[in-house]
């Protein structure tokens, strides 16, 4: 195929562009230059999406059978974006999030699950997981509304792998490494279900060539994988010695310790790690292991990588705080033991 993506240098893009190019397509970028170096062997184009020029002349460069869009932030965006490349298009990739349901990530998900509700009227830009599932919800319509069947719509649950500027993986690798009693939340049979970025770029290549219509949510299977084999690999990933000290999350909330930045991954809400996604597994999805992910990551990171976003900055919880948070569990512990031997 002859193959736009929209971005191109940074993580899923970067990763989609990689592949791409293995499975022997011709492909485009279109970005900023901002983000990060261009992969070898892409033609690329220089332009911001924001621009009407720009995008003018990147559909004066077309056509092209597919483009994979992981780059769309805001409905106008993807409005002008879409119907720049309209006639010059045949197939168009958009990856979403499951943030655009209602019930994320407080109930279990399916592709059918209600979605949230987005205005035109209302201001772009908002801050908040719900404002920002809100956008994507009307980055979707933008979609379906000039391709209509000609579209694919992904929503990925958590993503992570080598590339990963978020940094969620990292922040782990990195903690564990340092070695020492490491804080762990919950329980070891926690189960979760992240999933690889390149499981995730594969799909969208198959939707393109394939033209797999409509939407599907993008997980790994509910139960892929537990949070002690997550802390588990990292550490064996890691050559590390770090002690995993299980601290029960109804402990850790009394303490204040946030959810999904101070222990990132780390978020009990009942439909967290319940994501259906069996009809794009049913479609050709795979997904490697939990081991796989991690230890590929690692060795990313090796290479001398530093991950660094407004993302990243926000994640993880201080030395201090994480040591007293374990000495208070473990005065706790002592207590209950001498309760119990006494009353026996």
């Amino acid at each position: 195929m002859r193959l736009l993506i929209l971005g191109g240098t940074k993580f899923l893009g970067r990763v989609l562009v990689e592949q791409a190019l293995r499975r022997g397509h011709e492909v485009t970028t279109f970005n900023r230059g901002r983000s990060g170096d261009d992969v070898s062997g892409a033609t690329m184009i220089r332009g911001d999406r924001t621009n009407p020029q720009d995008l003018m002349a990147l559909a004066d460069a077309g056509p092209w059978d597919a483009v994979i869009d992981p780059s769309g932030m805001t409905p106008t965006m993807v409005e002008d974006t879409t119907r720049a490349l309209a006639d010059v298009v045949g197939w168009y990739v958009f990856v979403s999030t499951v943030n655009v349901y209602k019930g994320w990530p407080t109930t279990p998900l399916t592709d059918a699950s209600p979605l949230r509700e987005y205005t035109p009227e209302g201001p772009e830009g908002e801050s908040g997981p719900d404002a920002y599932g809100r956008e994507k919800v009307g980055c979707e319509q933008a979609v379906t509304a000039v391709f209509g069947e000609r579209a694919t719509v992904l929503r990925p649950s958590v993503i992570l792998g080598p590339h990963e500027y978020v940094g969620r993986l990292p922040w782990w690798l990195s903690r564990i490494r340092a070695g020492g009693r490491v804080l762990a939340p919950g329980t070891a049979t926690w189960k979760i279900q992240p999933i690889d970025v390149r499981d995730v770029a594969a799909f969208a290549l198959e939707c393109a060539e394939r033209r797999l219509s409509g939407p599907y949510n993008v997980a790994a299977p509910i139960g892929h994988a537990t949070f002690g084999e997550f802390l588990t690999a990292c550490r064996e990933a890691t050559s590390s010695t770090a002690e995993l000290v299980w601290v029960d999350s109804s402990f850790l909330r009394r303490y204040g310790v946030r959810e999904w930045t101070e222990l990132p991954i780390w978020r009990e809400h009942e439909g967290a790690w319940r994501v259906d996604a069996s009809r794009a597994h049913a479609a050709g999805l795979t997904c490697r292991s939990i081991e796989e992910t991690v230890t590929d990551t690692w060795r990313w990171l090796q290479a001398g990588v530093t991950v660094s976003s407004a993302r990243s900055a926000e994640l993880g919880i201080s030395v201090e705080r994480e040591t007293a948070i374990l000495t208070a569990w473990d005065n706790r512990t002592v207590v209950k033991n001498q309760e119990q031997a006494a009353g026996a």
